[in-house]
């Protein structure tokens, strides 16, 4: 027998998205008849993958203003619960080997508009002396801006870890790392207190006439809810979320993976903030290696350029031994499976590519080549995302539905801010100026799409 339940909101998706879009829903605008749908339990999809990382530099400043938004939300449920979701502040490190670096310097003044030169210092000689260097973390001590350290002995004395070999950093100062699911789990629990609810279900159908009628299938058997509003905040299923009321949302799944070890042999200071290397790395192969690898059909590109990007920060704070390793170097879209492991793109030979990369910007990791870490992990999961790596948030084209998705590989960071926007288009509460911009409405103009799609950066770390 189908029950047949009756809500004000229905989101679709119980990953950080859906989690922050019910969370202001329900605090900020006092709704109580919101529902969370997901086949699994929360967050232990794409957003258990997630690196955890935040940072307010972008290549636009509207994508700088929008994740500007979203720390200033963190930052306050951080102070509101004792900081439950470990909040740090060491800042995120971009490091090059390249002397001339005025289109990165460019890339901070067009991100940080009008701000820039306030926020951007640059320590040569005699102003190496005022440059701070990465402490305890602590968000609420730490400067703001960006440092770029164009003296390489200053460099050397903050990055004993670095290779000799680069010649300018780029920090950036306001970014570090949070526990997304302490998160997650903080919202969770006022969702609770306000009267929200969440449904272990699997979404089967979505039928549209006054309003919608959602088919799921739950442990306990079918049942059907009817539903005033709802919200695609899917995830990698984003796509198939749409296409049940009509809507082709231009969204695509990219696979991309991390690892994470135990350091031993401490080859990684703890102090080390999130760091970027930004350069196409050596992989150093021998001759014999190379040679083995041009032979093999699907090992031969990683004897040809490879793009940089290649991430690594302490994981567990000060006294932790763990460390995590990233490269999202993948760039085929491949459809979300319902196991992680399962995608195409999840590569057995990534733990050893992503460590003989890492090496080239921390030389100190050269020793687990030759035995790997005793304990370590290799996982991955999806950035959804568009064409230009901005997100989907606001009325989806279909009366009463709303999409909050496409957050690509930043969606910890940018959730709070996703939510709350999405929340008020929802509730029809003021916007901010650039809620357009990160709508489907976007792609109307044509003028703007061009104007960021003319940037190479993307944004992607």
């Amino acid at each position: 027998m189908t029950t047949i339940r009756e809500v004000d909101i229905a989101v679709i998706g119980a990953g950080i998205a859906g989690i922050a879009t019910a969370y202001y829903l329900c605090t900020e605008h006092a709704k109580s008849s919101v529902l969370l749908i997901d086949s699994r339990q929360p967050m232990s999809y794409t957003s258990a993958q997630s690196g955890d990382n935040y940072r307010n530099w972008w290549p636009h400043p509207t994508m700088t203003r929008f994740t500007n938004d979203s720390i200033d939300l963190i930052e306050k449920i951080a102070l509101d619960s004792s900081n439950v979701l470990n909040m740090t502040r060491r800042g995120y490190a971009l490091a090059t080997r390249r002397g001339n670096i005025d289109d990165l310097i460019e890339d901070l003044h067009t991100g940080y508009g009008s701000a820039a030169s306030e926020l951007i210092r640059i320590h040569g000689g005699v102003s190496a002396k005022h440059y701070r260097a990465p402490d305890e973390g602590n968000w609420q001590e730490a400067p703001a801006g960006v440092d770029i350290l164009v003296n390489q002995n200053l460099i050397r004395r903050t990055f004993v870890s670095f290779a000799s070999d680069i010649a300018n950093v780029v920090h950036i100062r306001r970014a570090g790392d949070i526990s997304g699911q302490q998160l997650g789990q903080y919202m969770l629990q006022r969702i609770k207190q306000a009267g929200g609810k969440r449904m272990l279900a699997r979404l089967r159908n979505i039928e549209k006439k006054q309003n919608f009628t959602l088919d799921i299938e739950a442990p306990d058997g079918a049942k059907r809810i009817n539903a005033a509003i709802v919200v695609n905040a899917a995830g990698p299923f984003a796509q198939e979320v749409a296409a049940m009321i009509g809507i082709d949302v231009p969204i695509k799944n990219v696979f991309q993976q991390k690892i994470a070890f135990e350091d031993d042999a401490q080859a990684i200071p703890r102090q080390l903030p999130f760091v970027v290397d930004l350069d196409a790395p050596s992989m150093g192969w021998t001759d014999e290696e190379r040679s083995l690898l041009a032979d093999d059909p699907d090992m031969a590109w990683l004897t040809r350029p490879i793009p940089g990007g290649i991430h690594c920060r302490p994981e567990g704070g000060d006294r932790g031994k763990w460390v995590k390793l990233g490269w999202a170097y993948n760039a085929n879209a491949s459809d979300a499976q319902q196991e992680l492991a399962n995608d195409r793109y999840h590569d057995s030979h990534f733990p050893e590519i992503v460590m003989r990369g890492a090496t080239a910007l921390n030389p100190s990791l050269q020793q687990y080549l030759e035995s790997f870490p005793g304990r370590w992990t290799h996982y991955g999961g999806y950035y959804p995302m568009t064409r230009e790596n901005w997100p989907l948030i606001g009325p989806s084209g279909v009366d009463g539905a709303f999409i909050v998705g496409a957050l690509s590989g930043f969606g910890s960071m940018s959730a709070c801010a996703a939510g709350a926007l999405c929340a008020a288009w929802i509730k029809g509460k003021p916007l901010p100026d650039y809620a357009g911009q990160l709508s489907l409405s976007r792609s109307e103009d044509e003028g703007f799409i061009a104007e960021i799609e003319k940037n190479a950066s993307k944004g992607i770390l």
